[in-house]
């Protein structure tokens, strides 16, 4: 099955490509970031400066021009259509417990500001110490639990401001 996708360049020019045109693309890694590629037979440098797969979002450098990319998928594409957001997990405005369990460790304070993946809590479930880390990057509005405190699953552990 073939795969569609749509690249976005500059929030300006927009086209579709294949991963059939991609595998028939004649390019060589240079480096664990670069490649050479002939297109027509001319020679091109590319290399990527940036990427974040999260937001599939790549900056890359061709010869000498720079270029903002954005590539999305055919899942991408439909859940767009439909009205929704791929990120919406950074709209999280609170945590709640997963499951049932004790809290051990509150690694964060009331107005603190946090980074998406820093350690918030440690809560132990069946025996195992879970680590539930901030979503996004946020400020600490409330902490609804105490260490040594039993949760039940969906209590509300966290709000973020």
């Amino acid at each position: 099955m073939n795969k569609n996708f749509k690249v976005n360049v500059n929030q300006d020019i927009s086209f579709n490509i294949t991963d059939q045109d991609i595998s028939s693309l004649d390019a060589l890694p240079t480096s664990g970031t670069a490649y050479h590629i002939l297109k027509d037979h001319k020679p091109f440098l590319a290399e990527i400066l940036a990427s974040d797969f999260n937001t599939k979002t790549y900056t890359v450098k061709v010869n000498t021009s720079t270029y903002e990319t954005v590539i999305s998928d055919d899942l991408d594409l439909l859940i767009a259509k439909m009205g929704f957001s791929t990120g919406s997990t950074k709209n999280i405005d609170a945590i709640h417990a997963p499951m049932p369990g004790l809290i051990l460790e509150i690694n964060v304070v009331i107005g603190q500001t946090v980074k998406e993946e820093d350690p918030l809590l440690i809560l132990e479930a069946m025996k195992m110490e879970n680590v539930i880390a901030s979503p996004r990057t946020g400020t600490i509005k409330s902490i609804a639990v105490n260490k040594g405190e039993a949760v039940e699953k969906k209590q509300l552990l966290i709000e973020f401001e």
